[in-house]
């Protein structure tokens, strides 16, 4: 049986790595984009081969079109057609709406938002025409209810939920499952910016009683990836119990 071919955006670190190193180990083609941290991408594609499989790494910005077709040409080249799209990539902007640059606005919407969208559209046509594939967006509570001071990273986690619940209407009769993570406080670097106080603070209001790891949500993530699955259009919550 020939091997599936992953991409998982976002891939240098944390919960990106791990879904990566995840596919890896279960014996997928794996291939790895970030858009700037060119020697944590090598690192994690060397603990991928280590695996024994073949590591695509890409460096690049998926909010831009024309990288993603790059990409994808690369893909096909090397692997032939896509068989799990993990959109991953994603950043963060901390603060009042108010103060926020127009800028810093498009810079975040490229990033978590139309990322997606280039993707999903280049992978969607190889995946109806084998009619198989899975897309999973890895989103946050907040995209659920909101957070202050994260308006705008609310907004685009908002809009992956929305967009994974209609496309996955939309490539359902083609047997290609859309489904999201919308994860909770994960222990990740992206919050290493709370102060001791904060992160107790945070702990407190978990019914678990911790943070959750990478590996937790790359084991979901994998599960959606792997399984012939009549879950589709859904945002799965991995907050332990958070909200």
């Amino acid at each position: 049986m020939s091997r599936k071919t992953v991409l998982v955006t976002g891939a240098s670190r944390g919960i990106g790595k791990a879904i990566a190193v995840k596919f890896a180990k279960k014996n997928y083609n794996v291939v790895i984009n970030c858009v700037r941290s060119q020697e944590r991408l090598m690192q994690t594609k060397k603990e991928i081969e280590s695996y024994q499989v073949p590591c695509l790494a890409f460096i690049g910005d998926m909010g831009d079109m024309a990288q993603c077709e790059t990409l994808f040409k690369q893909i096909k080249k090397q692997f032939g057609a896509l068989d799990v799209l993990v959109n991953n990539a994603g950043i963060s902007y901390i603060g009042l709406l108010q103060d926020m640059k127009a800028e810093d606005w498009d810079r975040i919407i490229r990033t978590n938002l139309t990322s997606v969208f280039n993707l999903s559209k280049l992978a969607i046509p190889d995946m109806i025409s084998r009619k198989y594939g899975k897309i999973i967006n890895i989103s946050s509570v907040w995209g659920n209810v909101g957070a202050a001071c994260e308006v705008a990273y609310s907004a685009t986690k908002g809009g992956i939920n929305a967009f994974t619940k209609a496309l996955a209407k939309e490539l359902a009769p083609s047997n290609i499952q859309v489904n999201a993570v919308a994860c909770g406080a994960i222990d990740t670097e992206m919050n290493q910016f709370l102060e001791e106080e904060e992160l107790i603070a945070l702990v407190e209001e978990i019914p678990t009683g911790r943070l959750g790891n990478a590996e937790e949500v790359a084991d979901l993530v994998y599960h959606l990836g792997y399984k012939n699955s009549y879950l589709t259009g859904q945002v799965i919550g991995l907050d332990g119990g958070w909200f």
